[in-house]
């Protein structure tokens, strides 16, 4: 799909962090045109090339969102190859689940690591990019979970709630250079950390998969799960003309269970 053929500037660089699978991996089908540069970060080379395959015209670059130093090495790999970037969706993450008090402080840090200092990183990579060229699209994939809170996730809810905030700063500080900052929250989405939640559930009560589903379609009023070609649609949008006024935003995709 062409999705950015009507831009001024079809000759993009779009970096995707957790580019490889899931979200990520539907974001960059979603984006991928013949002019597209594409650079696909994750840690696992095998299957960032993997991806890469499926593309135009896109590069593969490991990275731990969690270490400043590498995600700086990345973008300037990145950079090298495919030149300024012009385009970054930080879909990087990870969940997971414990009771607050019985959440150890090494898990409590790696939440706040992975989920929110990793789109501090990145957005800090590219946003001298971005007003040099007068031109700009971050699009942090955050979480219903960084709108209201939820049990058995305090870590996780409390990274993705700094996510929103920290989107929210940086679109007003870019607001009048051509540069927009947005993030996406959606509720339960087919990827492995549903998988993950689902395991969670059913290792920690006594139901079986179809009841631990079940737990978690009951949070969205529609009654399933988001699935990645909705985020990737969400985040396609925001890249392209016409929505330009979009700024600061945190767009739920959730059936309708937040509605303010």
């Amino acid at each position: 799909m062409d999705t950015l053929k009507n831009h001024s500037n079809s000759n993009l660089h779009i970096v995707i962090t957790g580019g490889g699978r899931g979200i990520g991996a539907a974001i960059a089908d979603m984006l991928d045109t013949p002019e597209t540069k594409m650079t696909l970060m994750g840690r696992s080379n095998e299957t960032l090339q993997s991806k890469c395959g499926e593309l135009s015209n896109a590069q593969g670059i490991t990275v731990d969102v969690c270490d400043e130093q590498s995600v700086i090495r990345a973008f300037d790999r990145a950079r090298d190859n495919f030149g300024p970037v012009n385009i970054l969706i930080n879909n990087a993450g990870a969940a997971h689940g414990a009771l607050l008090h019985r959440t150890e402080t090494e898990q409590w840090r790696h939440m706040l690591d992975v989920n929110l200092s990793g789109v501090f990183y990145c957005c800090k990579e590219v946003v001298a990019d971005m007003l040099e060229s007068d031109w700009g699209r971050i699009i942090n994939i955050a979480s219903i979970a960084g709108l209201a809170g939820a049990p058995y996730i305090s870590a996780y809810c409390a990274a993705k709630h700094g996510v929103i905030g920290l989107t929210r700063a940086l679109a007003l500080e870019v607001a009048r250079k051509n540069i927009t900052v947005n993030a996406v929250c959606p509720g339960y989405t087919r990827t492995d950390l549903l998988e993950e939640a689902i395991s969670n559930i059913m290792s920690k009560t006594t139901f079986n998969r179809d009841e631990a589903e079940e737990q978690l379609k009951n949070m969205n009023p529609q009654h399933r799960f988001i699935e990645p070609i909705e985020i990737a649609t969400t985040v396609a949008w925001l890249c392209r003309p016409g929505s330009e006024s979009v700024n600061g935003q945190a767009i739920t995709l959730d059936g309708g269970g937040i509605t303010a």
